[in-house]
Order: structure tokens, then C-alpha cells, then sequence
């Protein structure tokens, strides 16, 4: 397996006469898809059941999960969850060959009782662990309400664990009242994407969109390592962050001189990108500036903590120095800000300052227009016209915004 990396600088060139400089450094990593076919999929659906599910909203997610198996192959391993208050093993952790049993037992979940979903993750990362050998595991996490009888803080424990062990942790939220801050922090914690399913007809959709990019891993656990140059630091306020596919905040840990950033899952046909915010002490006695050394560790067919061919980065001392950013960096800083602003608006709305938050949002509505997202500019100016009118946003319209403000919305396929 060949690991792509892709590393730019806002600005290539440093001023002569100076002796320091900021920089954002974009990381783009992808995975070459290998000739044969991948490692088997370790799957584990883990399904709220509440009785806030029942009716069409129960059918629709079982039907989807359903139809999730004839998707996927006969040498990949699948394993059922089913919550309310209490976490049940609906289907063991067992290869996908009785397709019509696994199927029959999905559709015997009823809905009723209350909300647990750290149980639910706890009883799924047990079924994913006896699957876990030459698998890639995953968990799809569905729910679609608070978390009333358990507790938010061990759900991110798990999610935690969860990475310990190699699993991808993913986060659906079905309809409107789920906790976006808690599924979110889920799926940042484990390694995976936060999803919004606002009516039953998406279900199918959304599930099946999900299979494929899980499908598309091409190597996990891996981690990014920043060898810095002397002179080299991490800017000191949040310095790390992936930018696409979603937006993240990235946590590091620093040892010596190198920074180290868990990534997780690489995908096959869809580049990872990183910005890191950097500070440069340098000297113009010399014609080029060293950086930093990049390189990522990862783990692939069983063996773990290979590592990629490193990339090294630099700069040149130029006295005819012009300060323009280039186009692809500026846009992942602008994704980045999109984000933050984003932030900003909501946690003033829950502080009561609807002023403060429409102003916000509209500033994040220029920034995705200045991106070329202009489906989330639409949605974030909407919101903002509809707070400055003193219209208090609904859920639908607060999930909506957290999702635009992650990622940029790709037009829905044709029925």
C-alpha cells in the first residue's frame, strides 16, 4: 500500500530582511488502492430503538440496515446492536453468508423505553472485538434522541476506547432532537464522520453512502508525524486541524521535536487534509529554510506502525517577496474558518444573543461563499436572516447548520 502525500505551504517564500514568519502548512493524505481486493469489513450496527422510534422511523432504519447486507461481501463480518434504556446483541459478530436469518433478526426490534447510548457502544465495541482480526472495524452509531439514561461523558470513553483497538466510530442522527454536540464529539473522538438523516426516505441513502466510504479504507490507525525544524513551532491556540473531508479539531501529543496527530482511517478515493498553523524563526544567511519532515504511520494487512515515504518542507528567502497565499491552502483556511464562525454563532445563541449569533452566521456565510460553497452559504445567510428577524431557529434548522458548517454539501443524486 503507497501513501499519498500532498504538502503545501500558504506561501513558499519568506521575506528577506525578517526573521519571522506565520505559515499554514496544508497535508493532503490519500491511500493508493492496492490490485487486490482489501481486508474484510468488521461491521457493527448499533440501532436505537427507543420508543421515540416508533412507527415509520423503526421500519425505515431497519429496512436500511437490511438492505445494507446485500451490499456487502460474503467474507465480511457483521454484528447488531439494538438500545433503548438497556443495550442488547441482536446479531453476533458472525461472517455475512445466512443473509436472510441476520436480516430476520434486525427486522424483530420493537420500539419502546428510553435512551442508553453508551451502552449501546459499549456492547458494540465487544461484538467488534471478536471480529477483530484482519478486519477493518467500524461502528455505525444510530439514534435519535438524548441520551436520558446514560451518560454523555462515558459515550465519549468509549468512543476513545474505540480508537485504542483501531475501530472507526461513525454517528447518525436521525430526525431532529438528537444532541448534535454529543454525536459530533462521538464521531470527532472516534475517528469517524457525523451524519444527519432528517426524514426516513434519506435512511437508505445516507447508509449505504456511509458503506462506501468504509469500503474505501485503504489503511488505519495511522498517524501524522511532523518532524519540526529548529526555530519551528506550533502556533499555541487549537494549531491543528483536518479540513476535508469534514472539519475536525485535531488533539496532538509532541515528542521531542516531532508532532504527532492520530488520523485514524485513510481512504483509497477521497484525500484527508490537514492544516497546521506554524511559526517560523528563521535567518536569511540562507538561500532555503527547512521546516518540517512529514510522514505518516499507519497499520495495513496486519502489520502495524509502517511508514510512508517521508516528505520534506521548505522555504525560500526571497527580497522580492510578495505576500499571496496560494489558492488551494487559502481555501482549507477558509473551510477552517467557515467552521470556527460557525461555533461562535451557536454558542452565542445558546448564551441568548440572537444579534450576535445572526452576525455569525452571516460571516460564515461569506466565508463559504468565498470557498465556492454556496449550497452552505444559502443555509447558513438563511438562518442568519431568520435570527435577525427574531425567529428562533428549530432543530431541523440547528442540525442543518452543524452540517453545513463541517463539511461542503454535495447535491443529492438524482432519484
Amino acid at each position: 500500500m503507497q501513501i499519498n502525500l500532498n504538502c503545501q505551504l500558504s506561501n513558499g517564500n519568506l521575506p528577506q530582511g525578517q526573521t519571522v514568519a506565520q505559515r499554514q502548512l496544508a497535508i493532503g493524505v490519500s491511500a493508493q488502492r492496492p490490485p487486490h481486493n482489501n481486508l474484510p469489513l468488521n461491521l457493527c450496527l448499533i440501532l436505537d430503538h427507543s420508543g421515540s422510534m416508533a412507527g415509520k422511523p423503526m421500519d425505515t432504519v431497519k429496512k436500511a440496515a437490511c438492505e445494507l447486507l446485500n451490499h456487502m461481501n460474503h467474507h465480511d463480518r457483521i454484528s447488531v446492536v439494538g438500545f433503548n434504556h438497556k443495550a442488547r446483541v441482536v446479531v453476533p459478530n458472525q461472517p455475512v453468508d445466512y443473509v436472510e436469518r441476520i436480516k430476520s433478526d434486525i427486522y424483530g426490534l420493537k420500539a419502546d423505553g428510553g435512551t442508553c447510548i453508551d451502552d449501546g457502544i459499549k456492547l458494540g465495541l465487544v461484538e467488534l472485538a471478536k471480529g477483530k482480526d484482519g478486519t477493518i472495524g467500524q461502528a455505525f452509531i444510530l439514534t435519535d434522541g438524548e441520551n436520558e439514561h446514560g451518560n454523555n461523558e462515558r459515550c465519549l470513553q468509549f468512543a476513545s476506547l474505540a480508537t485504542e483497538y483501531n475501530i472507526t466510530l461513525h454517528a447518525l442522527g436521525f430526525g431532529d432532537f438528537w444532541n448534535q454536540d454529543i454525536l459530533e464529539k462521538i464521531a470527532d473522538v472516534g475517528g469517524g464522520k457525523l451524519v444527519y438523516i432528517p426524514d426516513p426516505s434519506a435512511a437508505d441513502r445516507e447508509f449505504q453512502q456511509l458503506l462506501q466510504r468504509v469500503k474505501a479504507v485503504g489503511v488505519t490507525n495511522a498517524h501524522l508525524l511532523l518532524e519540526l525544524a529548529p526555530g519551528v513551532r506550533l502556533a499555541e491556540l487549537k494549531p491543528i486541524a483536518q479540513v476535508a473531508p469534514e472539519t475536525i479539531e485535531l488533539n496532538y501529543q509532541q515528542e521531542g521535536n516531532t508532532i504527532v496527530v492520530r488520523l485514524g482511517d485513510i481512504l483509497t478515493d477521497q484525500e484527508r487534509a490537514v492544516l497546521v498553523n506554524l511559526y517560523i524563526n528563521y535567518s536569511d544567511r540562507q538561500p532555503m529554510v527547512a521546516i518540517t519532515r512529514v510522514q505518516v504511520r499507519y497499520d495495513n494487512l496486519g502489520y502495524a506502525n509502517l511508514l510512508s515515504s517521508p516528505v520534506d518542507v521548505s522555504a525560500r528567502i526571497t527580497a522580492d517577496y510578495r505576500p499571496t497565499l496560494q489558492p488551494e491552502v487559502q481555501n482549507h483556511v477558509l473551510a477552517l474558518a467557515k467552521y470556527r464562525q460557525t461555533q461562535m454563532a451557536e454558542a452565542k445563541l445558546k448564551q441568548g444573543d440572537m444579534a450576535g449569533a445572526a452576525t455569525m452566521l452571516q460571516s460564515a456565510a461569506q466565508t463559504a461563499l468565498q470557498m465556492g460553497d454556496r449550497q452552505g452559504a444559502t443555509i447558513l445567510q438563511t438562518n442568519a436572516t431568520r435570527l435577525q428577524a427574531g425567529t428562533t431557529l428549530s432543530e431541523a434548522d440547528r442540525k442543518q447548520t452543524r452540517i453545513v458548517a463541517k463539511t461542503v454539501l454535495q447535491p443529492k443524486p438524482s432519484p
